[in-house]
């Protein structure tokens, strides 16, 4: 009766507290998600979750059936691993583009965590500001890109990551600290620190300062540190994801302040040539990013769109929503 597919729901609902995330997650609807668990509450005759308001809890059942679900997740991986160096399919290269380079912070440990399980895979940035970073892909300057863009270009396919919240950043005792919400107007008296890359890359200018007719000063520089420095010596402002300054907030080297009543929200893909797309060892450091970015970054949201493998029918697990 138990499932691998039924594993996969319950180990989401645990890790993201919701049906709605858990369905993103897995790759469900949300009526399918309740389809499963109504099926298993009526098998074992046991409560597994329990509501409270828009969040879901596990009960000890379905705690206990994680418990199980995490142990044989992780064992079908490792034997999904080693079915694919058998069959040959475990050398070749993985050169990275970040067009945002505060996911250096989560992704070098995730690459560590990847050489460990499968050394015979190369593994490399590829440095610089790129304007075009998919044109990287198409050339074989790149074999991955983590970045924004997921524009549907033939020959490639982007999977969603996740999508995460851009904060202003504020040196501690700057004027608009006084504020809980910044709206387009304010970043007009000061200086925008961003990275240097194209005006319309940058989810700020694009989404919220160009729509409302606010003019900006920029300055640019390469290292977040640099940029995180600039602004906490009152040269400037910033704007930048929630999970890359979380360590300079908790010491109080800069303050945050949400943009926008809604915040401002950006996605996150990784982008591979369409022949690329089922490697076992791509989709194996896709798993990898899933575990650990869930799991460790802050205020991070699963993706619920419809991307370009699925189209396709490939990915993690070949999974589609549907009901089940």
């Amino acid at each position: 009766m138990l499932e691998l597919r039924h594993l996969r729901t319950l180990n989401a609902l645990d890790e993201t507290g919701s049906i709605s995330l858990a369905a993103q997650r897995v790759h469900l609807t949300q009526s399918a998600i309740s389809h499963q668990i109504k099926v298993l509450q009526e098998y074992y005759q046991l409560p597994l979750i329990q509501r409270c308001g828009r969040t879901v809890q596990l009960t000890d059942a379905g705690k206990r059936l994680v418990q199980l679900a995490r142990k044989i997740l992780s064992e079908v991986q490792v034997a999904e691993r080693d079915l694919a160096k058998i069959s040959q399919q475990a050398a070749g290269n993985l050169r990275i583009v970040l067009e945002c380079h505060t996911c250096f912070d989560w992704l070098m440990p995730i690459m560590n965590d990847f050489r460990q399980h499968w050394p015979e895979v190369e593994l490399d940035l590829v440095s610089g500001f790129h304007s075009d970073p998919i044109a990287l892909l198409r050339q074989n300057v790149a074999d991955v890109v983590i970045g924004s863009d997921n524009k549907s270009r033939p020959g490639i396919v982007h999977f969603p990551l996740f999508c995460f919240e851009i904060l202003a950043v504020l040196a501690p005792g700057h004027v608009l600290g006084n504020k809980r919400v910044l709206e387009a107007a304010d970043f007009a008296q000061d200086v925008l620190i961003t990275y240097p890359v194209p005006e319309e890359r940058i989810d700020l200018i694009r989404q919220i300062l160009m729509p409302a007719g606010v003019s900006w000063q920029r300055r640019t520089t390469e290292l977040t540190v640099a940029i995180l420095q600039l602004v906490a010596s009152r040269r400037g402002i910033a704007a930048l994801p929630g999970w890359g300054i979380k360590n300079y907030l908790d010491y109080e080297y800069v303050i945050a302040r949400r943009i926008g009543k809604n915040g401002l929200w950006s996605n996150l893909y990784l982008s591979v040539r369409e022949q690329d797309a089922s490697l076992r060892y791509l989709l194996d450091f896709l798993e990898i990013i899933d575990q650990v970015c869930f799991a460790e970054l802050d205020g991070i949201r699963p993706l619920a769109e419809k991307i370009n493998r699925e189209k396709s029918g490939r990915g993690r697990g070949n999974k589609r929503k549907k009901e089940v």
